[in-house]
């Protein structure tokens, strides 16, 4: 015997003993009969000793919530102290025992009274309790402590009556058991059983049965009562009003578990249809819009029509499929911090300060514009007055990153989707031709698909992605369609809202994605298109940028790449200088990396066989490593020549130095144009030609010069084709000083458009234009007038080695430009070129 709680014998002398049965997740009140199940071996051997007593009394008490988690998770553990269960509990009479042939032994108890456990004892193979009877609640009981019997009555018949209401919202309450409650004249009674038909929790049940008095019992019972049937109200409020909103689609879902169980049953339920069970049940889980949800009904009762395994079928599978993957109302959240912004930037990119800046500045709009939608969403009412102020909040431009290939534009898109917390997507529209590459193929081809705008959504898996549209200058147009009007429509900000793709046949809210272009040649780009983007242009880089940037992000990432730690290759700057000088000739850095990832690949080869010296790199082991120079320096022409100028010229590749040539062809006739020269170029050289001859006089040239000669106008690099109307001051300058017999400065390079007033008129590119130049050691640049503004984009290093001369006219470039001898100068006087001698002034100003 094993006692479980320590008594005076005093007090054990008021003491009686009975057998003791713990119960789990329910409590046992007075007057109430319930079956209960006798599982472990003790609960059986206590069931049956129980059934050998006279009177068949036993102590029914309810296990604590923890120690029944206990008992659950381990079936040999069992009842270790009085602490494991509640000590007031009910003393029980079984009515009758059942042995079933399967399964536990079933008792069937009545409570009889409250009592409290005062020991608890083991005697193997069953539980013993000791415990003091409590006194009953009565009315007069309740009386004689204070309480007046017009209360008792109050609480009781507040207690009918919320049974009166429950049946009436239930229709399916029993009568037999109201008639019970109505008819209950003793109030613990009824009150014990509002307690089992309310089900409430086992610690519930249990503050139930402690109360040691009858108005505090119908009172806590009134409360809980009370809170059922408002919750029961509530309840049957929201189901009255959910019930009439059922749409046709609930009740075929309904309908259609039905019939899907039927044939279950009947083994009629074929691949087919579980195929569409499960599409089905996709289609509910999508939260698809009203217009989509409608075309995946109508599709999914094709498919059941035509069936799976048909060509039909399959189609309508692809569809759907895609149907219900895109992200109608997926989104992500935006990350607006401008702080994290600029420090993410400043992390991917070395340089580009006024892009960078360009690019905050349209954070902060767009951050402010989203502010602005949310505010004045929560202030709208109606869903109408929401979609008038997503509207008017959602107009915004489109930003497009111009410039050379390499300089970080498509990285730049990348960037700005990382600061945003928004996936990116990208998509190349080079050489694209066909407008149903963006807008979709109708199902009616076969192999039809959507566009790659809703590809890029559906890779994206949200509706507010950043999409890159790299290359909208290499967009094409043929027999198939123009997909430049295309884009017209994705990037209007009042129009994409509804953009309809012709394979998904369905609108699409393109709105909420963020959209970025880049260009290489804005020329390229049709107006209307270029209408709609906000142009940052970003230039090509300086030597020593591409320097800064080598060191900071190309060569690391390539170590990276390449396996091999951080210290195994350096560069001197000398030979770094080398490998951008001779080895690459491009605006951006791609071409840079490239050679600084031969490099490191071949530091690897040695460092994987156990070389793991650190390795550093000068000028004369540049050609063991990247083979002979592929690019040799373009020298500027050192001796001064006649009828010879250095111009510069902007490319899709940066800045270039080109030289023109002339001759003149004796008893030749009319202008010669060589070089591959475009339509604008060939036109330049025929107004300095015209302009020359027309102020022959004022220029000392004699006439019979042009009667007598023709003249040969060449470019080199033939190969090349050369376009554009900034070579004006050059072909002018190297006609002059065929002409008039005065060799060009070879220290100077010039660039500007002419017209035949004289004019030096303003061009573009006048970055890249000086630091190509500059990579060839000239010394002097002629710039117009107009673009003095401009030089603020030079690198200041750069201003410093360079002397920049800005001309107005024509006269101003050829005295700057010719080496005069005789003091000879030329000046505009009136309209006019006149032919000044001023002996004793020096050639240069």
């Amino acid at each position: 015997m094993e006692y479980l709680g320590i008594l005076s014998p005093k007090k054990q002398e008021k003491l009686e003993t009975s057998l003791l049965f713990p119960l789990r997740n329910i409590v046992l009140l007075p007057g109430i009969t319930l079956p209960i199940v006798a599982g472990r071996s003790r609960s059986v051997a206590v069931a049956e000793a129980t059934m050998l007593t006279p009177d068949k009394q036993l102590v029914i008490a309810s296990i604590r919530p923890e120690a029944a988690e206990r008992l659950e998770a381990d079936e040999n553990a069992e009842i270790e102290s009085l602490e494991d269960l509640y000590p007031i509990a009910t003393l029980a009479v079984v009515q009758r025992l059942l042995r079933l042939p399967i399964g536990p032994i079933q008792l069937i108890v009545e409570g009889q009274e409250r009592i409290r456990i005062e020991q608890l004892l083991q005697i193997d193979p069953t539980y013993e309790a000791r415990f003091q009877r409590l006194p009953k609640l009565t009315a007069e009981g309740a009386i004689a402590a204070g309480s007046k019997q017009q209360t008792l009555d109050a609480l009781t018949g507040a207690i009918q009556s919320l049974w009166r209401e429950a049946a009436t919202l239930n229709s399916n309450f029993p009568e037999e058991v109201l008639a019970v409650l109505l008819n209950a004249e003793d109030p613990a009674q009824l009150a014990y059983q509002t307690s089992i038909l309310l089900q409430q929790e086992v610690p519930k049940m249990q503050e139930v049965l402690e109360q040691e008095n009858l108005e505090a019992l119908l009172r806590y019972i009134l409360g809980c009562l009370q809170r059922e049937i408002e919750v029961y109200r509530l309840r049957s409020e929201i189901m009255g009003a959910t019930k009439k909103e059922i749409d046709q689609q609930q009740r075929e879902f309904f309908l259609r578990e039905q019939l899907k169980k039927i044939q279950e049953e009947l083994g009629e339920l074929d691949p087919d249809s579980k195929e569409v069970e499960h599409l089905r049940s996709q289609m509910l889980s999508a939260k698809l819009p009203e217009a989509a949800q409608k075309q995946a009904k109508r599709e999914l009762a094709r498919l059941e029509r035509v069936g799976n395994n048909s060509a039909e079928g399959g189609v309508i599978r692809t569809y759907l499929d895609w149907l219900l993957e895109m992200p109608w109302n997926k989104k992500v959240e935006d990350n607006l911090d401008l702080r994290q912004a600029r420090e993410v930037l400043d992390a991917d990119h070395y340089g580009l300060d006024k892009v960078k800046e360009r690019i905050i500045e349209h954070l902060a709009t767009f951050k402010l514009k989203q502010m602005a939608q949310a505010s004045l969403a929560e202030e709208s009412k109606s869903e109408q007055e929401q979609e008038k102020a997503q509207e008017n909040y959602c107009v915004g431009t489109v930003i497009c990153f111009a410039g050379p290939p390499g300089v970080g534009k498509t990285s730049l898109g990348r960037s700005i989707a990382r600061a945003l917390g928004r996936p990116f997507e990208r998509i190349s529209l080079g050489g694209l031709r066909d407008e149903a590459e963006l807008r979709g193929h109708r199902r009616t081809y076969i192999g039809a698909m959507p566009g790659r705008i809703v590809q890029a959504l559906h890779r994206a898996g949200v509706n507010n992605p950043v999409i890159m549209l790299d290359e909208l200058d290499k967009v094409g147009m043929d027999y198939r369609g123009d997909p430049a009007s295309v884009l017209l429509e994705i990037l209007d900000p009042q129009q994409n809202h509804s953009f309809r793709d012709l394979y998904l046949d369905l609108n699409f809210d393109l709105s909420p994605v963020m959209f970025i272009g880049t260009v290489n040649d804005l020329s390229r780009v049709p107006p209307p298109l270029l209408d709609r983007l906000e142009i940052i242009e970003l230039s090509g880089y300086s030597a020593q940028e591409k320097l800064a940037i080598a060191n900071t992000y190309l060569l690391p990432r390539q170590l990276e790449k390449a396996g091999l730690p951080t210290e195994a290759v350096k560069l001197t700057s000398e030979a770094l200088a080398e490998v951008i000088e001779y080895y690459t000739r491009e605006a951006g850095v791609r071409r840079l990396e490239q050679q600084l990832g031969s490099i490191c690949r071949k530091v690897a080869v040695g460092y994987a066989q156990g070389e793991t010296e650190p390795k550093l790199i000068i000028p004369e082991q540049l050609e063991e490593l990247l083979g002979p120079k592929r690019f040799l320096r373009e020298e500027r022409r050192k001796l001064n020549q006649l009828g010879v100028a250095t111009g510069l010229a902007w490319t899709l590749q940066g800045g270039e130095v080109l030289f023109v040539e002339t001759v003149l062809l004796p008893q030749g006739k009319d202008l010669k144009i060589t070089g591959q020269l475009g339509k604008v170029m060939q036109e330049s050289a025929q107004i300095a030609r015209s302009y020359i001859w027309s102020h022959a006089s004022c220029l000392g040239i004699d006439l019979s010069v042009f009667k007598d000669n023709g003249l040969h106008v060449h470019v080199p690099a033939g190969a090349i084709p050369k376009d554009g109307p900034s070579a004006g001051v050059t072909m002018i300058t190297a006609i002059a000083s065929l002409l008039t017999k005065q060799v060009v400065r070879s220290d100077t390079a010039m660039t500007g458009e002419i017209n035949l007033s004289g004019e030096v008129l303003p061009i573009g590119g006048v970055r890249e234009k000086v630091l190509a130049a500059h990579r060839l050691g000239i010394e002097r640049v002629l710039l117009p007038k107009q673009n003095q503004k401009d030089l603020v984009d030079v690198p200041e290093d750069v201003r410093k080695q360079m002397e920049f001369i800005f001309c107005e006219q024509i006269e101003e470039v050829l005295n700057n430009a010719l080496l005069k001898h005789d003091g000879v100068e030329f000046h505009a006087k009136d309209g006019h070129q006149q032919r000044v001698l001023e002996s004793g002034l020096s050639a240069f100003r």
